[in-house]
């Protein structure tokens, strides 16, 4: 009974349909990225990006830091340290201590020497995204940076990002995050995957328009835009996100910048890198979900590419995990499964030769920003074989949230750090 009913399932034209669009998606978007990055690579990155060197010390701006933190002993000192030494002329650094339960603010103390630095201590956990609203009316500057509590900025991270804020319709530039403890199997994917897909995507991105988000670890905002959408959303898992997209639909321009590098710690467990992505996969279901009438709105069409595209990656999680499963049933009752096998195929090595390729793209491309990235260009072989499933598994548990309305209530946090720097 089992083995007709997944005969007749198997060769049947909705069968077919997912089939295809399983293998050709992942076919299509790479020869996209790659492509489009390539684009934005030689267009924008060859120019230089706004040039930052024909101001005056006394042209350049105030910057306000913001540095929301939850239980950061391990990492603050070090990370806040290194952001009081950025080869900038005017800038403050505003710490937003969380309700801490740890060490966070005796870590802080010794740092408190310097006049620049503010800390913030709240009592109560109200998340990531109340710490940001609380130190908006605190900040002195038009341009707030703001960067996480694990975050350690390249000195010249702000020389490349205020520039680009002299045009008016500019509301947000996002960083260049980079892999600092590179010390073990599961980081080195990760930091590999920060090139190859997260920037390398952004970069495509830019060319299309809009971006789907900036990175919450390392990205400046014009203070008076945040103001004009509300500010941080307290009730979305991921705030970038959320603030990335409101800012859009209001028409504001949002850039990537990848001369501004910023060094930050990565899950080093299978554990905290599930938790971490799959609050990442409920912020974009639920940012999708609450911004869907931009598919109605002719004046939002710049957001349709990022908005198809969002929601394809989903569909695909989907599909990966339904046919994975089908055929291991398949298999199991003895029935050799229609699209699968064990010896690689065409389209299968087509599928992992663009992979491969992608990865390699990007690893080349950031090559300029991180020397050491191309070291771990060996493990993206591991990618297509262990990270999608892994990551198509975080999408598809976080799939419910696609039909759930926000909370009312402010999402808290409590992510795990640790210091090494291996």
């Amino acid at each position: 009974m089992i083995e007709e009913s997944l005969y007749q399932l198997q060769h049947s034209w909705p069968y077919v349909i997912v089939l295809g669009f399983f293998a050709a998606y992942p076919i299509v978007t790479s020869i996209m990225w790659i492509l489009t990055a390539l684009v934005f690579r030689v267009r924008w990155e060859n120019a230089g990006g706004p040039d930052e060197r024909r101001r005056s010390e006394r042209d350049w701006p105030l910057v306000s830091v913001l540095v929301p933190a939850h239980n950061e002993e391990a990492v603050i000192a070090r990370s806040v340290l290194a952001m009081l030494r950025m080869d900038y002329p005017s800038f403050e650094v505003i710490v937003v201590d969380d309700g801490s339960t740890d060490g966070t603010l005796a870590a802080l103390q010794p740092l408190m020497r310097d006049a620049r630095l503010r800390v913030v201590h709240k009592t109560v956990n109200e998340g990531k995204a109340m710490a940001l609203n609380d130190a908006l009316p605190l900040a002195r500057g038009e341009i707030l940076m703001g960067l996480d509590a694990d975050a350690e900025p390249d000195p010249q991270m702000l020389r490349y990002i205020v520039p680009h804020f002299d045009s008016p319709r500019v509301a947000a530039v996002t960083g260049n995050p980079r892999v600092r403890n590179t010390g073990s199997f599961l980081s080195r994917l990760q930091a590999v995957e920060f090139s190859s897909i997260i920037s390398l995507l952004r970069r495509a991105q830019r060319v299309w328009g809009r971006i789907v988000t900036v990175s919450g670890v390392v990205a400046a905002v014009r203070r008076s835009a945040v103001f004009d959408v509300g500010g941080y959303s307290p009730n979305m898992p991921t705030e970038d996100i959320e603030l990335t997209w409101k800012l859009q639909k209001r028409h504001y321009d949002v850039r990537y910048e990848p001369r501004a590098i910023c060094w930050m710690t990565v899950p080093l467990s299978w554990r905290g890198l599930w938790q971490q992505r799959l609050r990442w996969a409920r912020g974009l279901a639920q940012v999708l979900r609450k911004h869907a009438d931009v598919m109605v709105t002719w004046k939002s069409r710049r957001l349709w590419p990022v908005f198809i595209e969002s929601s394809l990656s989903i569909l695909w999680s989907v599909c990966f995990v339904f046919l994975v499963s089908l055929w291991g049933l398949s298999y199991a009752v003895g029935l050799p499964p229609v699209g699968a096998s064990p010896i690689p195929n065409l389209w299968g090595m087509s599928i992992a030769t663009l992979c491969l390729l992608q990865l390699l793209t990007g690893v080349l491309i950031d090559r300029r920003y991180d020397r050491g990235i191309t070291r771990f260009l060996p493990y993206a072989v591991w990618y297509p074989m262990i990270y999608w499933a892994f990551l198509a598994l975080t999408t598809v548990r976080a799939l419910p949230y696609l039909f759930k309305a926000p909370a009312r209530q402010a999402v808290r946090w409590n992510t795990a750090r640790t210091g090494s720097a291996a």
